[in-house]
């Protein structure tokens, strides 16, 4: 049996809370409260609401490492020549050169006007320009790499020529190779380095940062009844193991990000829980990566909305998520996103001001 720590009661600011409030992951949120979750055969046997106060007097060596992780900051990512700061949340926009991709799937002519909408979404505030040549939507199919290479590789040369801080979104190893060489300074691996057996070499070899998502089955069945005895707790401890894997191949851990997979064999429900306790990841001591833009549940939530008509719902995720701490939002519309971001950043910036006695 093992505890594990889930922040909560969060507050907007710590003045006037001396010793009853701590910081989350360095970053914008504070919190009052922790859940503690008793875990036992990968799913929670009872929960415990205590206070920030004293809290460390009832640490095992365990939840003592959690709390470290909890509370100390995350260094900025080294992409390249840019310096993408994590004590705020940042955007990074989606750019899919892809015929098939579940929201804009084919929206680009060729790589010239992807890249030019790479090159707007970094003008409208993404920190970060995400370039995928595969669909990983429920129900996709596999793309023989040389295709998705053929994809990818302008986009990626044009945006990092340009001054972008360019991410690649491929589980394979020729193809992280290839859009390393033309400017990409991040993997984004929805598999977490588990598709290919050559592609965690690539990225301890290249030093570049990678972020590792969890999923349940490949896109073509996995959302074939997904089932889990408790999602939130069967998540995180898998994305604990893909960590210590990717530790034990040579990648630093400061260049590891986790996102827990939202829509990636999981149903309604799941999602929603994942995201009720998103808070509890940063106990991984990683910055956390959210994609909730546009999904599936968002849909499910408001009439079957198609994808092209989410963006209320995508947003409310975006919020949700930066309340707990996300550091990395991935959204479809940047410039929509960027402002609401920028009016939280607003509200917490005021509450972060000390009122003149």
């Amino acid at each position: 049996m093992r505890t594990l720590l889930r922040p909560t009661g969060f507050v907007d600011s710590p003045f006037g809370h001396d010793g009853k409030v701590a910081r989350l992951a360095g970053g914008m949120s504070w919190f009052a409260a922790v859940e503690l979750l008793r875990v036992e055969a990968h799913e929670r046997t009872s929960t415990e609401l205590v206070p920030i106060e004293g809290i460390e007097d009832r640490f095992d060596d365990d939840m003592a490492a959690q709390w470290k992780a909890l509370t100390s900051p995350r260094g900025p990512l080294q992409m390249g020549e840019r310096t993408i700061r994590l004590d705020q949340p940042q955007v990074m926009g989606i750019v899919n050169a892809t015929p098939d991709s579940f929201s804009d799937g084919g929206q680009f002519a060729d790589s010239a006007a992807a890249a030019e909408a790479g090159m707007q979404m970094s003008a409208q505030g993404a920190a970060i320009i995400d370039v995928g040549g595969e669909s990983t939507r429920p129900g996709a199919r596999l793309v023989w790499e040389g295709d998705e290479i053929e994809r990818v590789i302008p986009v990626i040369r044009q945006l990092a020529g340009g001054g972008a801080a360019v991410s690649v979104d491929t589980r394979k190893a020729d193809v992280m190779t290839a859009a390393i060489q033309a400017g990409a300074r991040m993997i984004n691996d929805v598999s977490a380095l588990t598709y290919d057996g050559r592609s965690t070499g690539v990225v301890a070899a290249s030093g570049v940062p990678v972020v590792l998502m969890h999923h349940k089955g490949p896109p073509e069945t996995m959302q074939d009844d997904p089932r889990y005895d408790d999602v939130l707790v069967e998540v995180y401890e898998w994305l604990e193991e893909r960590i210590a894997a990717a530790e034990a191949a040579g990648i630093k851990r400061e260049r590891i990000l986790v996102d827990p997979g939202f829509g990636f064999g999981k149903n309604v429900g799941h999602n929603l829980e994942l995201m009720n306790g998103l808070a509890l990841f940063h106990s991984l001591g990683c910055p956390l990566v959210i994609g909730t833009s546009r999904k599936r549940t968002v849909g499910a939530l408001s009439g079957e909305a198609p994808a092209d008509r989410r963006l209320g719902g995508s947003i409310a995720f975006a919020l949700k998520s930066v309340e707990q701490g996300v550091q990395i939002v991935r959204v479809h519309d940047v410039f929509e996103t960027v402002q609401a971001l920028r009016i939280w950043r607003g509200m917490r910036d005021q509450a972060l001001t000390p009122r003149a006695g």
